[in-house]
């Protein structure tokens, strides 16, 4: 597919599904269906947090350039604006995903978590589930969802105090988060689109995935193999000007 070809079916309300290229995977196991069981988690890091995320909105709000939205304000602390921007991804899939959850998203309809017929996932927490998994998508997307809340409540690794150290490894929490959350991306787009359309809900989707997008890259936050299932996808928004 070309780069024009890339941009259109991702920018347009086109009805059809993101295209995709080969690569490797994982795959998914069975459950209950995800309900509307996440509250939307509040901003870490106390004031500041609170400092960050009115910047956030007042950016985006101005019709501002999404690329300058993500960079790290002038004189700002790198891992606290990662928090605050990662807690802001993380409601806004939830919401996303609950779109379709309920009747689109069901063991019936997703008996396997994937993006395409050549990207299978796994669960694995290596807590309570040491061994990848089989799960239908909403069953993955569920141990995802409080495997990330989980988180994001502990003050150790989410601190809600300004002031409060961030753990040694919070960057590396924080990766491999935002590439489990892309997966639900690549899932919905794959799997849902048609319908996320169909309740004109694409906008909203686009914009929050390319702003994720953005940040991730911004903040080598996810590796090009794992982008692979939404490359195409990816290097529109990427070439966008």
């Amino acid at each position: 597919m070309s780069n024009s070809s890339k941009k259109s079916s991702f920018l347009s309300t086109s009805s059809s599904a993101a295209a995709v290229q080969s690569g490797n995977a994982s795959s998914g196991n069975n459950q209950n269906n995800i309900q509307s069981t996440f509250r939307k988690k509040p901003i870490p890091v106390g004031q500041k947090g609170i400092e960050l995320q009115a910047h956030i909105n007042s950016t985006l709000g101005n019709n501002g350039s999404l690329r300058e939205a993500v960079k790290l304000p002038k004189g700002e602390d790198e891992l606290e604006w990662i928090a605050v921007n990662v807690v802001d991804f993380f409601n806004a899939l939830v919401f996303l995903y609950d779109v379709v959850n309920t009747e689109h998203c069901t063991e019936k309809t997703c008996p396997t978590m994937c993006a395409g017929p050549k990207f299978e996932y796994r669960w694995m927490d290596g807590e309570e589930i040491m061994k990848p998994m089989e799960c239908s998508a909403p069953v993955y997307c569920g141990y995802l969802f409080r495997w990330v809340e989980k988180q994001i409540d502990d003050e150790k690794i989410f601190p809600k105090k300004q002031g409060d150290l961030f753990p040694q490894d919070f960057k590396k929490r924080v990766k491999k988060i935002a590439q489990r959350l892309f997966r639900v991306y690549a899932h919905l787009y794959h799997s849902h689109f048609k319908i996320i359309c169909a309740l004109q809900a694409e906008k909203h989707l686009n914009t929050i995935f390319k702003h994720f997008v953005y940040f991730a890259v911004e903040f080598s936050l996810i590796s090009s193999e794992e982008m692979m299932p939404l490359r195409e996808l990816v290097d529109g928004v990427l070439q966008a000007p």
